[in-house]
């Protein structure tokens, strides 16, 4: 019987710093895995390839495809829409952008007509579970084998994994392990500086989560962040919200879903769907982000150069330079 050990990586810090705990145990079979959800910053693409460079292990990149899916829903438009009463106008909108781009995120909001958001976060299952168990674990099984699935995952991140096991049993021969549950932060990063590897550079440039850019739980101060650093990744979320917005038989989608709409009586619920788009289009929320706490005023403290080095987690006072992937070469 052969032992796989398969690692979830993101390129953030505590997929690896579980990558790095596995090469320091010296584990056998070792299998890095990347699932690529198109919404990613270049830099951390950047930075799996230092990994890769620095660690000696192959990162296998992995994508979701929603063609299928968005060829169902064409036909399911085509005749479903029409029979409910939908204007043609809106049916031939969308189905003039219901084509697959090649972006998985920007594809499985095509096919559902919506973004993500924190009560349906659809994303994490449709673009990175999925397309491991289906193109790295499901080949592997039903051969005897056990495969065990390291995940960098901690305690502190959210109530409901306070309460998960280290290592529990799926079946099938399938195991997920979580060798960092109880790890906090610092230990971390003091993991990256044993193992002398860097963090990833976007962790000193105002970004406390690494992974999508931006991610539907953004923080405030990170979609501000994002704007003031990274300008075309707004530009990039605005083209989005137009074309899902053809694509949505509602005729409006906005990335936070609403999340951050502010309205004179507080209340959007008797808002049609144009007019939540109009006040919680990503444009918007990046003006409320610049705001002080109640969204009221603009907040005048806040950073203006894009250039400085700014880390929640004190990594610009360490010896850490930017990652250069030509010079671990």
């Amino acid at each position: 019987m052969t032992t796989h050990n398969i690692v979830s990586v993101s390129g953030g810090k505590d997929s690896t710093a579980t990558l790095l705990v596995a090469i320091a145990l010296e584990t056998p079979n070792l299998q890095a895995v990347f699932a690529d959800t198109g919404n990613e910053h270049d830099q951390t693409y950047q930075y799996l390839e230092y990994l890769e460079q620095a660690t000696g292990v192959t990162i296998t990149r992995v994508r979701a495809d929603f063609s299928r899916q968005i060829a169902g829903k064409r036909k399911f438009i085509e005749t479903k829409w029409r029979e409910q009463g939908i204007e043609d106008a809106v049916v031939l909108a969308a189905l003039d952008v219901l084509q697959p781009t090649g972006n998985p995120f920007l594809d499985l909001c095509l096919w559902k007509g919506r973004f993500p958001s924190r009560k349906a976060q659809f994303c994490t299952m449709e673009l990175k579970r999925d397309p491991m168990l289906e193109q790295v674990i499901m080949p592997l099984m039903g051969n005897g084998d056990m495969l065990i699935s390291w995940q960098g995952v901690r305690a502190d991140e959210s109530l409901n994994r306070r309460y998960l096991p280290e290592c529990d049993e799926v079946g099938g021969g399938l195991f997920n392990y979580r060798p960092i549950l109880k790890w906090d932060i610092p230990a971390v990063f003091e993991a990256h500086r044993y193992m002398g590897i860097r963090p990833n550079p976007l962790y000193s440039q105002d970004m406390g989560r690494v992974g999508c850019m931006p991610c539907i739980n953004c923080r405030k101060e990170e979609l501000r962040a994002i704007d003031l650093r990274f300008p075309e990744v707004i530009d990039r979320i605005d083209r989005w919200e137009r074309l899902v917005k053809q694509a949505s038989k509602r005729g409006a989608a906005t990335f936070f879903a609403g999340s951050n709409a502010k309205h004179p009586n507080g209340s959007i619920a008797k808002m049609t769907a144009l007019e939540v788009m109009e006040i919680a289009n990503i444009r918007q929320a990046v003006e409320w982000s610049k705001t002080a706490r109640g969204g009221i005023q603009y907040d005048l403290m806040i950073a203006t150069d894009a250039t400085a080095c700014s880390s929640a987690y004190g990594l610009c006072e360490s010896s850490w330079e930017p990652v250069n992937v030509a010079e671990a070469a």
